[in-house]
């Protein structure tokens, strides 16, 4: 929720209070561990009292996509009969959009039944042999 916030453009606390209707004590716990996590970034802006706003770093910013995936779930599932409680823009052609994720190389819809896990070179040697017995996973394919 905070995150999704940030990405309207929410920056303060109060804002962000105001909005979220949380506790300060449970906002607090998540803008820091937001902060933590490298999603956000505390910037002051006022130094008596001291004072910040939340932005969005680099990292949160890839996250973006995710919640536009998320978005267009729930506006397919659970949108009231009205329709989508919140609409996303293309700034670059004026429309209103939703997310698909796509295949990175051949841009065509990715689809449970149309994808197969390999392990990957980040995968723990210790533990290889044993994923490569479940069946679930098939060998690199490179």
């Amino acid at each position: 929720m905070v995150l999704r916030e940030a990405f309207y453009g929410t920056t303060r606390f109060d804002e962000f209070e105001g909005v979220l209707g949380v506790g300060r004590n449970v906002l607090s716990q998540r803008l820091a561990r937001l902060v933590e996590e490298g999603l956000l970034e505390r910037k002051a802006y006022q130094q008596n009292p001291p004072r910040y706003d939340y932005v969005v770093t680099p990292k949160g910013r890839e996250l973006f996509p995710i919640l536009a995936a998320m978005m267009a779930w729930g506006d397919r599932w659970l949108a009231p009969s009205e329709g989508p409680p919140v609409l996303l823009r293309h700034e670059a052609c004026g429309h209103d959009t939703h997310a698909e994720v796509v295949c990175g190389e051949c841009r065509e819809p990715l689809e449970l039944d149309g994808v197969a896990p390999h392990l990957g070179p980040g995968f723990p040697d210790r533990l290889r042999e044993v994923a490569l017995a479940t069946g679930r996973f098939g060998p690199s394919p490179r």
